[in-house]
């Protein structure tokens, strides 16, 4: 199996160089763009934009907050550790009373939570570090990959303990399109095991995996919350869930996993785009996971798996690397 790590010698660099600076061009854009535009307000006075933080100064601050909010917040183990089926709805996370410092009986302080993971992460040139409560694995078989689909249940929170989102019924999202540290958490966790049919209708869900995480703004929406709604800007976030089940996602159907299309292993999807005559619509990158021809060479991804197996990415060329990447192997299965 290909593994984005191989090293491919000059022709990879060769194509991971154009990425980059296809990358930065993109960016740079982009950042133009808002810095650019402005605004009036209704008086008609321009309204200047405000500037876009340094995402390595906003971490320390926001890395600040959670570690403050995890040192006075305890939740309730005991009580959620007796239950067979829990769900996030058993998860109680409660502030420690002014001058206090130590969870009452039966409750235990996050910090000091056995099970409470610190993860840290690379993601857009900046050391990140978030935090995982794991209260339940999972006991199912299966973990998403970051580009998959999950179904779950979710309940999100400001520090200040408002909620601002909340699943009570199952809902399905395209890791793809979430926030960075949802494709960061959930493939740690399984899915669960089975589930029952109610006679009421509804589902429940047994053996899901279950936990706590805690974001910085960086993994979360940083400067970009979703249109219309009340997050405000480097808002740290926190969200209890309930991994369910999980779908393989293969974004354009070219015979490759959308999280194989990551050639750089970063986790990041959109930075991926390996054809030579750059691809661009505009200013819009066609990228891997939704390029059914992903080295522009005119032949289709999925008919580079030479050898028939449903798996392009073994298929490699003379230039070290699979033909589905290299513009200069143009054989295809259909001529064989």
């Amino acid at each position: 199996m290909y593994s984005a790590n191989h090293q491919y010698g000059r022709s990879k660099q060769q194509i991971k160089t154009n990425m980059k600076l296809r990358k930065i061009a993109f960016i740079t854009l982009c950042l133009v763009t808002c810095f650019l535009s402005c605004n009036k307000d209704d008086d008609g006075e321009t309204i200047e934009p405000v500037p876009v933080r340094d995402r390595a100064e906003q971490q320390v601050a926001d890395k600040a907050v959670l570690l403050d909010y995890l040192a006075t917040h305890y939740y309730n183990s005991s009580a959620f550790e007796a239950i067979e089926h829990p769900t996030i709805k058993d998860i109680v996370i409660t502030k420690l009373p002014e001058g206090t410092t130590t969870a009452p009986d039966g409750n235990t302080l996050l910090k000091d939570a056995t099970n409470l993971e610190t993860i840290s992460i690379n993601f857009a040139d900046i050391e990140y570090e978030y935090y995982l409560l794991k209260l339940k694995q999972g006991t199912g078989t299966e973990s998403p990959e970051f580009a998959d689909n999950v179904l779950i249940v979710h309940e999100g929170r400001y520090v200040s303990n408002t909620v601002f989102d909340s699943a009570i019924n199952p809902i399905t999202f395209d890791l793809t399109g979430e926030m960075p540290g949802w494709g960061k958490v959930f493939p740690l966790f399984n899915v669960s095991k089975d589930f029952i049919e109610n006679t009421d209708g509804t589902v429940s869900f047994r053996g899901q995996g279950i936990g706590v995480m805690f974001l910085p703004s960086g993994l979360a929406y940083f400067a970009s919350p979703p249109f219309g709604s009340t997050i405000p800007q480097y808002s740290p976030l926190i969200y209890k869930f309930e991994l369910l089940q999980t779908t393989q996602n293969d974004h354009d159907n070219d015979g490759i996993p959308s999280y194989l299309e990551d050639v750089d292993g970063d986790g990041n999807l959109f930075d991926e785009n390996t054809d030579n005559d750059l691809e661009i619509n505009g200013f819009t990158p066609k990228f891997n996971f939704v390029d059914s021809d992903d080295d522009g060479d005119g032949i289709l991804t999925i008919n580079e798996d030479i050898d028939g197996d449903g798996d392009p990415t073994n298929d490699i060329g003379k230039n070290g690397i699979p033909k589905y990447l290299d513009p200069e192997e143009t054989e295809s299965k259909l001529n064989k």
